[in-house]
């Protein structure tokens, strides 16, 4: 399966480690687990020396948080990272060498032609060429492309023109605090306290998500069609995206468009919607039925609606897709890697 021998049959229970554990990203994996009814036989539960010693639940016990360090890993057979891109590159390899197959949730390895990035319902095929690592996609481009796949394999995708609305919970604990803050300061009629963003977050929207590059896109928009490329193995696919942080606590939601090679058609776009793993058509605009990040949040599915036939555009459709990343584009996605292997 692995170039190297990495492989585990899913009934054995596994020794499984969380790297990151007491972050947002971190609990959700402990729930998706045992939500999930991974086969587990023990959990090592591993932070930064800040959050070791703090306990948490995983099927009804309490397990305390160790520090990370080099030794972490010994007996351990999948490591599920979510701690960061430095972490995940200085502490994998040492992972790996104990013996553990490591995915990874940061961008660390993404690009990495020896890594297969995956989503599962996509392709899992690409998992069985590890060398120990695998990677998880960003959280915006995993949610487009569970939309954008099943009409990629009717119509055949050219590119695509998106804009992206990401809740706070994506840039993590604080980022949600300070939104909760923002808001009662705001309704106090208090001055607006800025941390984690550079302006107001609360009542406003930020067309800034991640660092900005020479060409004017940022690199949170870049990931989409760098990302989408391998993934989709489409190595000429093209994504313009606008990022936009919005005040919304979970669940990104995409206006997407997207350019085929082949004519389209409503009837077969919203027939292999139906179809797909991971999906659920939720369209009737004339009942207000669409997607939203709110009825989505803690969804394992992601919801697609608004679907049109784009009138500027020849063979192009338009849609909205709303998915809880940090299920689907975080947790969710790194148990089903860990399902496969």
């Amino acid at each position: 399966m692995s170039k190297t021998d990495h492989s585990n049959n899913i009934s054995t229970p596994k020794h499984l480690a969380i790297v990151g554990a007491t972050g947002a990203v971190g609990i959700e994996m402990m729930k998706v687990l045992e939500r999930r009814n991974f086969p587990v036989a023990s959990l090592r539960l591993l932070a930064s020396p800040r959050s070791a010693g703090k306990s948490l639940e995983f099927r009804g016990e309490q397990i305390v948080v160790e520090p990370l360090t080099e030794n972490s890993f010994k007996g351990i057979d999948i490591a599920l990272f979510s701690a960061g891109g430095g972490i995940s590159k200085e502490f994998a390899p040492h992972a790996v060498k104990a013996g553990a197959i490591v995915v990874d949730n940061s961008s660390a390895f993404r690009m990495d032609a020896g890594v297969p990035l995956v989503v599962p319902e996509i392709n899992a095929a690409d998992a069985g060429s590890h060398s120990g690592i695998l990677a998880n996609p960003n959280c915006t481009t995993a949610i487009t492309l569970m939309a954008v796949h099943p009409l990629h394999r009717a119509f055949g995708l050219k590119r695509i023109i998106a804009s992206s609305y990401q809740a706070v919970s994506g840039t993590g604990a604080r980022a949600i605090e300070e939104l909760r803050q923002q808001v009662d300061e705001i309704s106090q009629g208090r001055p607006v306290t800025k941390d984690v963003y550079p302006h107001q977050i609360a009542f406003n929207v930020l067309p800034h998500v991640d660092s900005f590059l020479e060409d004017g896109y940022t690199r949170e928009e870049m990931k989409m069609q760098n990302e989408g490329r391998r993934i989709l193995h489409l190595p000429h696919f093209t994504a313009s995206v606008t990022c936009v942080r919005v005040p919304v606590y979970r669940a990104h939601s995409v206006a997407v468009t997207a350019e085929f090679e082949n004519p389209v058609s409503l009837e077969k776009a919203r027939e292999v919607l139906m179809e797909a793993p991971g999906i659920t058509l939720h369209d009737d605009p004339s009942k207000a039925i669409y997607p939203m990040p709110i009825e989505c949040s803690g969804e394992d599915n992601c919801r697609v609606g608004r679907l049109r036939l784009d009138c500027a555009l020849p063979n192009a459709l338009t849609f909205w897709v709303s998915g809880d990343q940090l299920l689907k584009g975080a947790a969710l996605n790194a148990v089903q890697i860990a399902e496969l292997l």
